[in-house]
């Protein structure tokens, strides 16, 4: 990284993140909002592909305080695997760009690139017309297996 650029993050939208997850054995979700919208709002359900997701807040509930030890936590939970493709998701697409970006990062001071994709629309997506989450766009919207935790 010494040219002073940050590592390009891709993009996705929930049923292409699906499908890389269906397609490629080596490919993880990570779900990286807070523990109390895992709770209450519900979680992917990727039992179906045989894989779990990975859970690590990029903020901390109930201040959103950033968690600086992101990227070491998903290095663990990787293990000593070469990651395959890694797909980062929270409510709407935002927080999850910010983590693809310091994972990239992340891996690009050590010399190794990964292949990062956000998951735009997130999981409950982009708010309604009435101010609402959930029925417009996102993976919930686009009928992708989830399930209360």
């Amino acid at each position: 990284m010494g040219t002073g650029s940050s590592p390009l993050v891709g993009e996705v939208d929930p049923t292409e993140a699906w499908h890389i997850l269906e397609t490629d054995n080596s490919a993880r979700l990570i779900d990286v909002r807070t523990r109390a919208e895992w709770t209450f709002v519900g979680i992917p359900d990727t039992g179906e592909l045989a894989q779990k997701p990975l859970f690590i807040e990029w903020s901390r509930f109930p201040d959103m305080s950033h968690n600086p030890a992101f990227a070491t936590e998903l290095e663990e939970a990787l293990g000593s695997d070469s990651p395959g493709p890694l797909l980062f998701l929270c409510r709407s697409g935002a927080r999850s760009l910010q983590a693809a970006m310091t994972v990239a990062g992340h891996f690009a001071q050590k010399g190794a690139t990964v292949n990062c994709l956000n998951v735009a629309e997130g999981f409950e997506g982009d708010l309604d017309a009435s101010g609402h989450r959930g029925d417009h766009n996102g993976w919930k919207a686009r009928g992708l297996a989830w399930r209360q935790s």
